[in-house]
């Protein structure tokens, strides 16, 4: 049976081989767009432009993230149960203890960001710790400290940044294309199509792949999360009450709502196709049918 511990190395080289993938992907575009525009030079900038973006977000996501959420930090003596939650848990799951932050939002919602288990963080909403339970609460931060452990924050803040930038990249090249595209000498009318075509659905693909990695990223650290806790009802019943309830979260956005451990915006109906995070119902089945 797998354990947290070997769950966390695969899904340490599954972060890895995702990474990857995704930066292959993005000079694969940059390739077909230089190739149709016959300039090379779009090749290196995407290479280069990604490349430096991805290490840029790996430094400063966190502060970046902490400072659009409002997030403020809070010590052993003001967060005292907030705290003991934590340590303990870390000592079980052999990390050191991340850095713990508050959101002042009556909505409760959780997440975990950071480079890496050395440098990371936990924000929780007042809502929250007001709201749940202590096993729930527990069951919450283990979900977190497990994409802390998974390294999940890298991975989702680096493809956030690529698919950033393969839109840009596109809505670049169609405006070329419409606009810019006269001169046809030396251009490889094939690879013209080609790009066309790619940068209408290349913006596309990159989203549903980032939501697809979000969603069973979701799974994974609920199961890691249940694992270490060895009590899945704790995660269970938190997710059931962070869905029901009906308080918006005010210091959400779009750009940072794939690191919460459930969807911050109530009420919004849309497909599953596009949805960042797996539904709650699916989520709650899975972890009550774990045998830990």
């Amino acid at each position: 049976m797998a354990t947290i511990y070997t769950q966390a190395d695969k899904n340490i080289r599954l972060t890895w081989i995702y990474i990857t993938g995704f930066l292959i992907f993005v000079i694969a575009i940059g390739y077909i767009f230089a190739e149709a525009m016959n300039n090379f030079a779009i090749l290196v900038i995407a290479v280069v432009f990604s490349t430096l973006m991805s290490l840029a977000s790996y430094w400063w996501s966190d502060k970046i993230v902490l400072a659009m959420s409002g997030a403020k930090e809070v010590t052993h003596e003001n967060a005292k149960e907030i705290y003991h939650i934590v340590e303990n848990l870390c000592i079980t799951a052999g990390l050191p203890t991340p850095k713990i932050y508050v959101i002042n939002d009556p909505s409760p919602n959780a997440f975990a960001t950071g480079r890496n288990p050395k440098h990371a963080v936990i924000a929780v909403t007042t809502g929250l710790a007001e709201k749940l339970e202590k096993k729930e609460m527990e069951g919450v931060i283990a979900h977190e400290l497990s994409h802390i452990g998974n390294r999940d924050m890298l991975l989702s803040t680096v493809i956030v940044v690529l698919v950033g930038f393969i839109a840009l990249m596109a809505d670049w090249f169609r405006r070329w294309a419409w606009f810019g595209g006269d001169d046809d000498n030396g251009k490889n009318p094939i690879f013209l199509v080609i790009a066309i075509i790619l940068s209408i659905l290349a913006p596309i693909a990159a989203m549903l792949i980032q939501l697809a990695i979000s969603r069973k990223r979701e799974f994974l650290a609920d199961a890691d999360g249940a694992l270490l806790m060895r009590y899945p009802e704790g995660l269970a019943s938190a997710l059931e009450k962070i869905s029901a309830d009906p308080t918006p979260m005010r210091s959400a956005n779009r750009a940072t709502a794939h690191l919460f451990i459930a969807n911050p915006f109530r009420g919004k109906k849309i497909s599953s196709l596009f949805q960042i995070h797996p539904p709650i119902e699916e989520r709650v089945k899975a972890l009550r049918g774990m045998d830990v």
